[in-house]
């Protein structure tokens, strides 16, 4: 009987296999909450909820030491290029959750200084719906992403997120243009 009929189990699985279980199961999330997002976040990696369970129980504060960036709330634009050199300092490989409707599309905030999808900085891989999303809601995501780990998926993921290119804000016709000599704080 050869190795081939066998089903795959411990003792005959592949490398491949075996190295896509040991990343799955040994997640390590970078925060980087922003918002009342943050708050559901912390909330699932408390007693009630546990994301030990997971082997997610360490959230790292030093992005070298992190695989899983999860961005919880609105990304300001002075926050993006924060954001983009925090997620270039991550290891590899390396995966982004985008946490409520405002990481995800700008939310209820469609105007210059929010980002409108965290997705214009970095490529991210699971979107967790809601606002705030719950805290069963961030674990359906981290499971979403352990699936698309374990399977092979996120081999198959889309270009690195495009650069950052902050742009002069535009004067809107509601916001008064304020006198020069204010702006620059000298005496008037």
């Amino acid at each position: 009987m050869a190795l081939e009929d066998l089903p795959h189990n411990f003792l005959t699985g592949s490398i491949e296999e075996l190295v896509k279980w040991a990343r799955k199961s040994s997640v390590w999330p970078a925060t980087f909450g922003l918002a009342c997002c943050a708050i559901e976040m912390m909330s699932a990696g408390a007693a009630d909820y546990d994301l030990a369970r997971f082997g997610m129980e360490v959230f790292r504060n030093s992005p070298r030491q992190a695989d899983l960036m999860i961005v919880a709330g609105r990304v300001s634009q002075k926050m993006a290029p924060v954001l983009r050199q925090v997620y270039d300092q991550m290891m590899e490989p390396k995966w982004v959750i985008s946490m409520g409707v405002c990481a995800s599309s700008g939310g209820m905030f469609n105007n210059y200084a929010i980002v409108q999808g965290v997705d214009q900085i970095i490529p991210v891989d699971v979107y967790a719906p809601g606002c705030p999303p719950s805290p069963e809601t961030l674990i359906h995501a981290i499971l979403t992403l352990h699936q698309k780990i374990q399977t092979g998926e996120i081999t198959k993921r889309r270009h690195e997120g495009t650069p950052i290119e902050l742009e002069e804000t535009p004067s809107s016709p509601w916001v008064p243009e304020m006198p020069t000599a204010i702006r620059l704080g000298t005496p008037r």
